[in-house]
């Protein structure tokens, strides 16, 4: 998959009434076929549902990568309109419709790795509420758990935009090498390497905190 300059930017406002399609605030059925080569199809054709189901088939899995890269952050809903303005920007230049999904995922990376390294510049960091922590994180977290995620993401933001991404992705999101591969658009020994080299960042900054210090010493890696 080749790396393309990102397209120009849509109007934000302008997406919202292309991604749902409302009668009396009951959500009218989309007459979208069945299947992301369908979609794709329907896409490029301009029909006026494929927009609206385009986000109803992929919009949550779009959200969870923004979310496990970067944690519930306030941007995120701009970052998601973003990508997927993105997608419907360039959908011609998706040589197998049957990618779409990791497609989706790889433009989600690149905006979120914007993000992150135009906050590293800053040396801004954000952080939400416990409460407000997202439940795709952890479903009804304890408050022990609660303050893990928060650590957890303190320790991504200082790591380096690469870093933090296939971190988060293979060990957060739950990817395996070559999915993580496919998102970031890079090989799988380039992931390997990038991994290789975040384990030690976060093995450093996680002994900075005890509430991840028992996590290291389970000695599993870092799956939850």
């Amino acid at each position: 998959m080749k790396r393309d300059a990102p397209p120009a930017m849509l109007n934000r406002g302008t997406l919202a009434p292309a991604l749902a399609q409302r009668a009396g605030g009951a959500v009218i059925p989309l007459p979208v076929a069945e299947g992301d080569e369908a979609l794709v199809a329907s896409l490029r054709a301009e029909q006026p549902a494929a927009r609206a189901a385009l986000f109803d088939r992929h919009g949550h899995h779009v959200r969870r990568v923004l979310v496990r890269v970067l944690g519930l952050d306030q941007e995120v809903p701009d970052l998601l309109q973003d990508v997927f303005l993105t997608a419907l920007t360039t959908i011609g230049s998706l040589e197998d419709p049957r990618a779409l999904r990791a497609w989706l995922t790889s433009i989600a990376v690149y905006h979120a790795r914007g993000l992150i390294r135009k906050r590293s510049r800053r040396r801004i960091l954000r952080f939400v509420a416990p409460e407000e922590l997202d439940r795709q994180l952890a479903p009804e977290p304890g408050p022990e758990h609660r303050e893990a995620i928060r650590a957890l993401y303190r320790v991504l933001e200082r790591m380096p935009a690469d870093e933090r991404i296939v971190w988060a992705l293979r060990f957060i999101d739950g990817m395996d090498l070559y999915e993580v591969a496919d998102a970031c658009r890079i090989s799988r020994a380039t992931v390997s390497r990038r991994l290789k080299r975040a384990e030690q960042l976060f093995a450093e900054g996680a002994r900075k905190h005890e509430v991840l210090v028992e996590w290291l010493a389970r000695g599993s890696r870092w799956s939850q």
